[in-house]
């Protein structure tokens, strides 16, 4: 089992950075890929970034390529995604995820391939 618990959203203007968390429980937490991804009400959650276990592989969605970047820290469970030149189109609710979903692209998309959720971030990019 993993508990995960994000951190860090809030308002911020567009262009500016904001840095999420997600603290992990268990001792499994490096063995997981760990995914972002972000969610509208009314809307599907999508995928906005993973990393693999050992950190060495990184996967991003179009929309935040070169703008997102993804990092982990197995020594302190911990995952973390820098935003910057943030939009308002990033505005959701962010949230984080463990799976095992394998090394292909589209399965790591894919919020199917992960068993264990966070309650989510907000946030909200103004204009």
């Amino acid at each position: 089992q993993v508990q995960l618990v994000e951190s860090g959203g809030g308002l911020v203007q567009a262009g500016g950075s904001l840095r999420l968390s997600c603290a992990a429980s268990g001792r499994t937490f490096s063995t997981y890929t760990m995914g972002w991804f972000r969610q509208l009400i009314g809307k599907e959650r999508e995928f906005v970034a993973a990393i693999s276990w050992s950190g060495g592989n990184t996967y991003y969605a179009d929309s935040v390529e070169g703008r997102f970047t993804v990092s982990r820290d197995n020594a302190k469970n911990t995952v973390y995604l820098q935003m910057n030149s943030l939009r308002p189109e990033d505005t959701a609710v962010y949230c984080c995820a463990a799976g095992s979903p394998g090394s292909a692209a589209f399965a790591v998309q894919s919020r199917l391939r992960y068993n264990y959720w966070g309650q989510g971030t907000q946030v909200t990019v103004s204009t």
